[in-house]
């Protein structure tokens, strides 16, 4: 892991769900504020271990992470995979002893104090209240992403579980033919 402070490129932060509707010239202010941070990992690398308590969450800037989980016999899953622009962490910045995140490739990911976005702007920061109602957004999302997961997996049998989950997919991208972001392991 490679620690920087200094964060400057925003190009990928106005194509970021947290920051929709806040205007890119004001990203400056926000991320001081934010006491934002960035960090570098290799692959294999692991941001955040199961059971570690974090308090930011983290955009990917670079690359991807995936968030796992292992079992007691050691036995990993993939839980959801998030690149350049996606928010990740943001539950388990609020709920410690969660699964891992591991850096799926090489990546870049900017750091934000949960309790930073989550408490009253001192400064009376005018895209405080748009930053919350974009987290807000992110997490309705992903449970949203979740509670299909659980119907994917609820079938009794393997071949019920890939028609569900290929049905969506069909759906979601109005096609037959589409790709899926995991291989077969995963």
């Amino acid at each position: 892991m490679k620690k920087g402070g200094y964060f400057t490129d925003y190009s990928i932060l106005g194509r970021s769900p947290l920051f929709r509707g806040i205007p890119a010239g004001d990203f400056g202010v926000l991320l001081e504020h934010l006491k934002a941070e960035t960090r570098s990992y290799k692959k294999g690398d692991l941001i955040c271990h199961a059971g570690e308590h974090t308090n930011t969450l983290g955009i990917v800037l670079t690359g991807s992470v995936t968030i796992e989980s292992d079992d007691i016999f050691g036995n990993r899953s993939v839980l959801d995979k998030v690149g350049p622009g996606q928010v990740f962490a943001e539950t388990y910045a609020c709920v410690p002893n969660e699964p891992m995140l591991a850096a799926a490739e090489n990546c870049t990911v900017l750091f934000l104090k949960t309790a930073q976005i989550l408490s009253p702007c001192p400064v009376n920061c005018r895209h405080h209240g748009k930053l919350i109602e974009n987290l807000l957004l992110v997490s309705a999302q992903k449970n949203l992403s979740l509670s299909r997961r659980i119907f994917h997996t609820a079938p009794k049998t393997i071949r019920g579980r890939l028609i569900s989950y290929l049905s969506f997919q069909a759906i979601r991208e109005n096609s037959d033919s589409f790709t899926i972001p995991f291989n077969r392991q995963q």
